[in-house]
C-alpha cells in the first residue's frame, strides 16, 4: 500500500518502496546515479577536448565560456527547479532536466560555432540545475533518515567516478573518434535514465491550482546570473574596477534585493524567506556555501600544480585528484552510522576537522614536494582523501539535517537550496583563488616552476582557511541529535 502525506493544501501519496517494498527502489536510485553521472561526467569531459573543438569551431578566445555558461545556467535554475518540484513532483521535474538535457547534448554535438557550442552548453546547464537537485530530493522522499547516508554516498561516487572517466573518455573520443562524441553519447544514457525513473517511480500529486511566482523566478534568476557572472569574469574578462566590473554585480544585487521585496508578498514564492530564518537550514546553506568553495580550490588547482610543479601527466593528475572524490563516498555512505549516535553537528564537526587536518597538509606539502614528484604525487594525494573523507561527513549529515526538519512540500525548495549555496561557493572560490594566484603570479604569460609552487601554496592555504569557516558554519547549527523525519 501507498504512504500518504498531508501538506499544505495538497496530499501527496510517495512511492511504495519508501515505506517496505524495497526492490521498487533500486532501479529509481541506478536512474539517479545515472542521470546525476551525465552532469558530472559534462563538467569534466569538455576539458580535455579543448583543443579539438578550437581546431574544429575557432573562437580559442571563447572556450572558458563553454564552462562558464554551464556553471552559471546550472546554478540559477536550481532554486527555481527545487519550488517547481514541490509543485507539481518530482518525477516530472527531473524528466524535464533529462530532457533538456539530451535537446542540450544533441545540439551541442551538432553546434556549426564556438557561440552557438556556448550557447547550448548553457541549454545542458539548465538540464543539470535540474538533475542535481531533484536526484537528491527524490531519495530524502523515499529513504529514511537511516538509510539517506548511505544512498548519498553511492550519489556521491559517481563524482568520483566521473572525476576520472570525464577527461580520460573526452580525450579518447576526441582523439579517436572526434568531439562531438562527447555530447552524442549522452544520448543513449539520457534515454535509459529517463526510462528507469518513468517506469520506477511513481508519485501521485493532489490537482490544485497554484500562483506561479514568475516575477519572483525572473528576478532571482536574473540577479543571481549577474552575481555570478560577476564572480566568475570579474579579473578575468574585465577588471575589478572597469565599468563591467562595478556595474554587473551592482545591479545583480539591486535586482537581488528586489527578489526580497517580491517575495515578502508572493502567494506561493520561489525561494521562501522563511529557509533562511530557521537556523538549521541557514546554516546548511552556509556549510554547502564553503564546501563548494573547498571543493573548487583543489579540483581547479591539485591538478595545476600536479602537472606544472611535479612534472606529471594529465591521468597521474586527475588520479590524484580523484582521491578526493574516492574519500568523499566512503565516508559519506557511512556517516549514517554516525549521526544516528552522535547527532548531525557531531558528525559533520569531526568531517569538518579532517578537512581542516587535510587542507593544512595540503598546504605545506605544496612547499616540499618540489623535486621529489613520486613521491610528491603520493603525498598530495593522500592530503586529497583526507579532504574529501573530512566532506563525506560534512555534507551528508548537513543536508540530511536539512531535509529533515520539513516535510514533503517543502523538500525541494530546501534541497534547492542547499545545492544552490554550494555553486555560489564555487563561483566565489573561483573569484577568490583567481585573485590570489594572479596576485602571486603577477601578469606576465609565462611562469617558473617556483612561482608556479607560491601561487599553488597560497591558493591551498586559502582553501585551509574556507574550511575552518566551514567548521564554524557547522559549530553554529543547532545540537539536534535526530529529528523527526
Amino acid at each position: 500500500m501507498n504512504s500518504t502525506e498531508s501538506t499544505a493544501g495538497s496530499v501527496v501519496t510517495v512511492p511504495r518502496s519508501a515505506v517496505g517494498l524495497r526492490s521498487e527502489r533500486g532501479p529509481v536510485l541506478l536512474s539517479l546515479m545515472l542521470a546525476t553521472g551525465l552532469v558530472a561526467i559534462d563538467s569534466t569531459v569538455i576539458a580535455t577536448a579543448v583543443p579539438s573543438v578550437v581546431a574544429d569551431l575557432g573562437g580559442f578566445n571563447q572556450f572558458p565560456w563553454l564552462f562558464s555558461v554551464y556553471l552559471l545556467a546550472q546554478a540559477v535554475s536550481v532554486p527555481i527547479y527545487g519550488k517547481l518540484a514541490d509543485l507539481f513532483g518530482r518525477r516530472p521535474v527531473m524528466v524535464f532536466g533529462i530532457g533538456l538535457f539530451l535537446l542540450g547534448s544533441v545540439l551541442c554535438g551538432a553546434a556549426w560555432s564556438m557561440p552557438a557550442l556556448i550557447a547550448f552548453r548553457g541549454l545542458q546547464g539548465l538540464g543539470g540545475g535540474a538533475i542535481m537537485p531533484m536526484s537528491l530530493t527524490i531519495a530524502g522522499d523515499i529513504y529514511t533518515v537511516a538509510e539517506r547516508g548511505v544512498v548519498q554516498g553511492y550519489i556521491a561516487s559517481v563524482w568520483g567516478v566521473s572525476s576520472v572517466v570525464g577527461p580520460t573518455l573526452g580525450g579518447a573520443l576526441s582523439e579517436y573518434l572526434t568531439w562531438r562524441w562527447i555530447f552524442f553519447i549522452n544520448v543513449p544514457l539520457c534515454l535509459v535514465a529517463g526510462w528507469a525513473l518513468l517506469r520506477s517511480f511513481h508519485e501521485r500529486i493532489e490537482k490544485r491550482s497554484h500562483r506561479l511566482d514568475y516575477a519572483g523566478a525572473g528576478l532571482l534568476a536574473t540577479g543571481c546570473t549577474l552575481l555570478i557572472l560577476a564572480l566568475l569574469e570579474g579579473g578575468q574578462a574585465w577588471s575589478w574596477t572597469s565599468p563591467a566590473g562595478i556595474g554587473v554585480p551592482v545591479v545583480g544585487a539591486a535586482l537581488v534585493c528586489a527578489f526580497v521585496l517580491v517575495e515578502r508578498r508572493a502567494a506561493e514564492p520561489v525561494l521562501p524567506l522563511w529557509v533562511f530564518r530557521r537556523r538549521t537550514l541557514l546554516t546548511s546553506t552556509l556549510v554547502a556555501l564553503t564546501v563548494g568553495v573547498v571543493l573548487i580550490g583543489l579540483t581547479s588547482y591539485v591538478p595545476t600544480y600536479v602537472q606544472t610543479v611535479l612534472g606529471t601527466g594529465p591521468l597521474i593528475a586527475g588520479f590524484t585528484l580523484a582521491t578526493l572524490t574516492l574519500g568523499w563516498p566512503l565516508t559519506g555512505s557511512q556517516s549514517s552510522r554516525v549521526y544516528l549516535r552522535a547527532g548531525f553537528r557531531t558528525t559533520a564537526l569531526i568531517g569538518a576537522a579532517v578537512t581542516i587536518i587535510g587542507a593544512v597538509l595540503t598546504a605545506l606539502l605544496a612547499g616540499h614536494t618540489v623535486g621529489r614528484p613520486a613521491d610528491g604525487v603520493v603525498e598530495i594525494a593522500g592530503a586529497c582523501f583526507l579532504v574529501g573523507a573530512g566532506l563525506g561527513f560534512v555534507a551528508a549529515p548537513t543536508l540530511i539535517a536539512a531535509q529533515s526538519t520539513v516535510g514533503w512540500s517543502e523538500r525541494g525548495v530546501v534541497t534547492g537550496t542547499n545545492m544552490f549555496g554550494r555553486s555560489i561557493g564555487s563561483a566565489v572560490g573561483v573569484a577568490v583563488f583567481g585573485a590570489v594566484a594572479n596576485a602571486t603570479l603577477g601578469h606576465r604569460t609565462t611562469h617558473s616552476p617556483t612561482e608556479l609552487t607560491g601561487a599553488t601554496r597560497h591558493v591551498f592555504v586559502g582553501v585551509a582557511v574556507f574550511a575552518a569557516l566551514m567548521a564554524v558554519a557547522v559549530f553554529a547549527m543547532p545540537a539536534v541529535t535526530r529529528p523527526a523525519d
